[in-house]
C-alpha cells in the first residue's frame, strides 16, 4: 500500500467526475444492490490509470448522453476489501487494475481490462465507454 497522501489526488480525480468512492465491501454491495446500471471503476496508482483510464472515464462522462444510473470506484492496492468485493462481481475474469465495468442489476454486462486500457489512448477509452453507455445504459421509454 502507498501512503494515503500520495493517492488522494488519484481518488479525487474520479470523485470530482461524479463517481462515488466505495472503500468497504459493504459499500460495494450496497451500491451494486441498487436497481439499474452501475459503472465500477477499479482505480490504480499505475501510469496507465493516470494517463489513460481516469482521463478516458472523465471524458466519457462529460460527453455521454446515456450514462449509468450509478457510478462507483474502488482503489486497487489501497482498499483491498472493497476491491476484492467489486472484482467478485466480475465472475470468470481475472483480477485487473485498472479496469472499468458496467453491471446491470448487479450482473456484469461489460468489462474493460488493463490489457485493453494499456493499448488505448484516453480518447479511445472514452469513445468505447460512450459506445458501451449508449448500448447498455440507454433509458427506455414506454
Amino acid at each position: 500500500m502507498y501512503p494515503e497522501l500520495m493517492v488522494i489526488p488519484m481518488r479525487e480525480e474520479l470523485v470530482r467526475a461524479g463517481i462515488k468512492e466505495t472503500r468497504t465491501a459493504e459499500e460495494v454491495d450496497a451500491a451494486l444492490a441498487q436497481p439499474g446500471t452501475t459503472l465500477v471503476v477499479v482505480n490504480s496508482i499505475c501510469g496507465c490509470a493516470a494517463g489513460k483510464m481516469r482521463p478516458g472515464v472523465r471524458l466519457a462522462l462529460a460527453n455521454a448522453t446515456n450514462q449509468p444510473d450509478h457510478k462507483i470506484t474502488v482503489f486497487a492496492g489501497q482498499d483491498r476489501e472493497a476491491t476484492e468485493r467489486a472484482r467478485s462481481y466480475f465472475e470468470g475474469n481475472p483480477p485487473s487494475s485498472p479496469a472499468i465495468a458496467i453491471l446491470r442489476e448487479g450482473k456484469l454486462v461489460y468489462l474493460m481490462q488493463r490489457y485493453i486500457i494499456e493499448q488505448a489512448t484516453a480518447q479511445q477509452i472514452a469513445g468505447e465507454l460512450v459506445r458501451a453507455f449508449d448500448e447498455l445504459c440507454a433509458k427506455t421509454t414506454a
